[in-house]
């Protein structure tokens, strides 16, 4: 006989390629999934979840979170952004420690972040590397080390902003180490310099109103970055995933790149697919002619409705590959916060602090757009691809492949139960008084879902129950996870380039 710590039945399991049949059972020993099967059998301590024909999917994996970032001295602490994670059936984050320019060395960097996240997290969790002074050391030496020791697999690179931008050689230099090492390169891709000639014209004519963060940061800036970090990966032949796209023209590029089976990769996040600028205007409703700032990030919400149609385009199709929150949160009302553009009653939104808060509302929000809450012909996607872009997708691409983002025996738990379809239970209008996070507001305040989880299991434990004490897992529960090398979702290596003769970068090209 087989013994099993909990078993759940009754429900729909999701997986990346097909929905099983309904009678299938999940079996789970010591956090694992090691049976999928039909009437396994139950001991004298099995608990038994009934999923009363909802629907199972894998645990979230949200690959795009920023938590206790120096920079964000007013957001989540591990602590609550890992408590809201679990609350929206987010089961792993993967956040960013980041080097500043001064510093030399990033061992200091990820030992000071351990010490941020150490004992303090709801969910299992992993570290990027934002590089902002990739010297010769960190990638001959420092970058290997983190891989084998570490398991950081991945690092973060920056096109704008002047703490954090590389040159295009750097950002060349650093693609390299990380083809050699098999790390994911993430890359956030705006045009710094038409991004500050606009903000200088911008104020010199007194146009500082939140509004004119989405002016400053043109649909025009991110296009011709996209364009040239996927020009620049395929000088090298190195895999990237282009970060929080917003543009459908950016969009583009990707999928063009896609089609010649070149190894790009592409991630959005739900303000851009539900929100506009006009969240940036001054609602006369409020008594607080700043709130609008609440809804200031980079790139900024985008103009039209087409802009949000091109998007979820991208997302039927697959040129998307993951669906990530961008988690960047900021109290609003502190003077570090979001109203740090408030100087001497003056509104300068140069000075609002970018990113908004999200990794509880991400799943919710999509998996309403799946034929589980929508009419087939109006659901903008399938059940597996939600699975793919929530958690498949991210787990391969990030090393944790062999055991997270899947629902396979020998996999860790991860698990979310949502209510069966068209359960009244399982409804909400998205607000701030239900968030667990730390931040005083939530950019989808008044969106309605037709469905929450239910249950988030990690590694076989509830952690979540909405109908019974709502968060019942433990701070600390959450493990570090050292990750493997990334895999390819899309496209592959070797790739012949216009223009070039055969064999072309091997007379300058570094061996991997």
């Amino acid at each position: 006989m087989t013994n099993y710590d909990l078993i759940i039945k009754n429900g729909q399991i999701v997986t990346a390629s097909e929905v099983l049949p309904s009678n299938l059972e999940l079996g789970i020993r010591d956090g694992i999934i090691v049976a999928i099967g039909i009437n396994l059998e139950i001991s004298c301590n099995t608990e038994i979840i009934d999923a009363e024909g909802g629907y199972i999917t894998p645990g979230g994996i949200d690959s795009h979170v920023h938590v206790a970032q120096d920079n964000a001295p007013t957001g989540d602490t591990w602590e609550t952004a890992t408590r809201s994670a679990i609350a929206g059936g987010t089961t792993t984050v993967l956040a960013f420690a980041s080097q500043k320019r001064h510093e030399e060395s990033i061992f200091p960097v990820v030992t000071e972040y351990h010490r941020r996240a150490g004992g303090q997290s709801y969910c299992d969790y992993g570290f990027h590397i934002i590089l902002s002074h990739p010297t010769d050391q960190i990638l001959d030496e420092e970058l290997p080390k983190m891989v084998e020791t570490e398991g950081i697999t991945s690092v973060k690179l920056y096109m704008t902003y002047e703490p954090l931008k590389l040159t295009d050689r750097q950002m060349l230099e650093v693609m390299l180490s990380c083809r050699r090492l098999g790390m994911t390169t993430m890359i956030h891709a705006e045009n710094s310099d038409m991004i500050s000639v606009i903000i200088d014209g911008l104020e010199r004519k007194g146009n500082t109103n939140p509004f004119f963060h989405a002016i400053a940061r043109p649909q025009i800036a991110e296009d011709e970055a996209s364009y040239r970090a996927i020009s620049l990966a395929t000088l090298v032949d190195t895999p990237i995933l282009i970060v929080h796209m917003s543009s459908q023209t950016a969009m583009q590029h990707v999928r063009r790149a896609q089609t010649r089976l070149l190894p790009i990769h592409a991630e959005t996040c739900p303000h851009y697919l539900f929100l506009l600028s006009d969240m940036l205007q001054h609602d006369d409703t409020h008594h607080d002619h700043f709130d609008s700032a609440k809804h200031i990030c980079a790139p900024p919400l985008r103009h039209h409705v087409s802009d949000l149609e091109g998007l979820w385009q991208g997302l039927a199709n697959g040129t998307f590959t993951v669906w990530s929150s961008d988690h960047a949160p900021h109290t609003y009302d502190h003077p570090k916060g979001k109203k740090a553009g408030l100087i001497d009653g003056v509104a300068r939104f140069s000075k609002v602090p970018n990113g908004i808060p999200g990794v509880e509302t991400r799943l919710p929000l999509l998996f309403n757009q799946t034929e589980a809450c929508q009419p087939p012909e109006t659901a903008r996607i399938s059940l597996p691809q939600f699975v793919q872009l929530t958690a498949t997708n991210a787990a391969k691409l990030y090393g944790l492949g062999n055991r997270k983002g899947s629902i396979v025996a020998g996999f860790d738990a991860d698990l979310i139960i949502w209510y069966p379809p068209g359960d009244p239970r399982g409804g909400v209008d998205i607000s701030q008084s239900m968030m667990h996070h730390g931040v005083d507001y939530t950019p989808f305040e008044g969106l309605k879902v037709q469905n929450w989880p239910r249950y988030t299991i990690l590694r076989g434990k509830v952690i979540w129950n909405r109908e019974c004490g709502g968060i019942i897992g433990e701070k600390g529960y959450g493990a570090f996870l050292k990750r493997g090398r990334g895999q390819l979702v899309t496209g592959k290596m070797q790739q012949p380039v216009t223009g070039m003769v055969a064999n072309e970068r091997g007379y300058w090209m570094p061996g991997k």
